[in-house]
């Protein structure tokens, strides 16, 4: 998300450097780069506007900081604009009611509104420890229930059966007197979508609000229909009492003209944002922290809470025991490393919240291809423990039964095995538990102009 903004945006900065003030005439063409971004990445052409004449007020005549280049003083600028439009913090779900609290989902079909709500009751089962029932009023889509009832099997949350001749009304009544008979915490209730917003729709959810009083009413939208989202938002706003926005499939929007144009438009809060189909793949917004992405500063803090979630604790304290005590890492410990970086979404989704992506070069990012790492696994799952352990020992024929086993071709081994003697020798700058020359292994995660980055910069990265 925000690909294409972050390298024009970034391209812009740059251009700052150098200069002794932020004046009129320096920061000009810098604002009608950032407009035309912005616009470019579908944000709605008034909150654009307005966004423009604040950061120009701010920028013009603004002394630099002896510590700060002009450059860095106009991101720091634009930052802080860009955490205003879309709300200074990250809005959280108002629980605080008489349990169950209600939480209701409303939107168009097509939004994901279905998946959403499963992936909501996961998160608050597993980061709130609220217990959660789901329910479907959804009567008119073929399948919306049975959906329903699978993904809430997945995520482990109870739900409550409903069928296709049964009225919305009566279906949510039913719901909220289980949930109430079995002291459930959060009762999360799925209603239908529609092609269009229609008289009929909102009549039908104006009814169930009414007769639910929910704590919540999300709408979910997708985020790949740019401005077109926040306007949607708006007419369901004018119509039904919203606290948030729920945005899905943001990790297939390269512009996210969504997620800078919903606050401004509905003055309603982005409370998540859904970047992924698996059902973790659901991320409480901060604007602080989209923010910094967007600027190509990273979001060390997102991907702190997702390593700590995600990272397999044992595994990683026993390889540290073991690099600590000298030991070589071996095949083995590669493999599990690339499993530990899938579970986090992957390599693409990890430098997306490094800092210092702004001085790679345009869509470097891109050029990272998860799929190889598959391909690296499947390789090393078709060694013996002995080969796993000493590649040492991987002649022609070895090799020739290995790439057979795992459908490669001879080349993709040997660069797996470049690519592990480069991890080996990082390593080994860690033996004894300096983290501080594993960091010069890497060539630290430097911000603009740095010059640091990955180990060979971003042509190491498989593609």
């Amino acid at each position: 998300m925000f690909d294409n903004l972050t390298d024009r945006l970034s391209g812009t900065f740059r251009k700052l450097t150098g200069k002794a003030n932020l004046t009129e005439a320096n920061t000009q063409d810098a604002l009608r780069e950032v407009r035309r971004a912005l616009l470019e990445a579908d944000v709605a052409l008034s909150v654009v506007k307005d966004f423009i004449d604040r950061v120009s007020q701010r920028a013009v005549g603004q002394e630099v900081s002896k510590s700060l280049t002009p450059g860095q003083a106009f991101i720091k600028i634009v930052q802080a604009e860009l955490e205003f439009i879309m709300g200074s913090a990250n809005a959280e779900l108002d629980l605080k009611a008489t349990p169950p609290a209600i939480v209701l989902m409303a939107g168009l079909q097509g939004a994901g509104k279905t998946t959403t709500a499963a992936k909501l009751a996961r998160w608050l089962k597993n980061d709130e420890k609220k217990s959660v029932m789901v329910v479907s009023a959804d009567v008119y889509r073929p399948a919306a229930i049975q959906q329903l009832q699978t993904l809430a099997a997945e995520v482990g949350v109870e739900f409550f059966a409903s069928d296709s001749s049964q009225s919305p009304s009566a279906i949510v009544a039913a719901a909220l007197a289980e949930a109430k008979r079995k002291f459930i915490d959060v009762l999360i209730v799925d209603t239908a979508g529609r092609l269009a917003i229609d008289e009929q729709m909102m009549g039908e959810i104006q009814q169930l609000h009414s007769q639910l009083n929910p704590v919540e009413t999300l709408f979910v939208v997708d985020a790949m229909t740019g401005q077109d989202a926040a306007n949607t938002a708006k007419a369901f706003n004018d119509a039904l009492a919203l606290t948030g926005v729920v945005l899905t499939k943001a990790d297939g929007d390269a512009r996210g003209g969504a997620a800078l144009s919903v606050r401004h438009i509905t003055g309603k809060p982005i409370k998540f944002i859904g970047m992924g189909e698996k059902m973790d793949a659901l991320e409480p917004f901060f604007p602080d922290r989209i923010a910094s992405r967007i600027l190509g500063m990273g979001d060390m803090l997102s991907l702190i809470e997702e390593a700590e979630k995600k990272v397999d604790k044992v595994k990683a304290e026993k390889l540290a025991r073991k690099i600590k005590k000298g030991k070589g890492f071996d095949l083995e410990d590669f493999k599990d490393q690339l499993g530990q970086m899938a579970s986090m979404g992957g390599v693409a989704s990890i430098m997306d919240k490094m800092p210092g992506m702004g001085a790679l070069p345009p869509g470097a990012a891109k050029m990272v291809d998860d799929s190889k790492f598959r391909q690296m696994e499947a390789i090393i799952n078709s060694m013996t423990p002995r080969e796993r352990s000493n590649p040492d020992v991987l002649n022609g024929s070895r090799k020739r039964r290995i790439t057979v086993g795992s459908g490669t071709q001879i080349q993709d081994l040997n660069r797996l095995l470049k690519q592990h003697k480069q991890m080996q020798k990082m390593m080994k700058k860690m033996k004894g538990g300096n983290m501080a020359n594993m960091m010069r292994g890497l060539g630290g995660m430097q911000g603009p102009g740095g010059g640091g980055g990955f180990p060979g910069g971003p042509g190491q990265f498989p593609r």
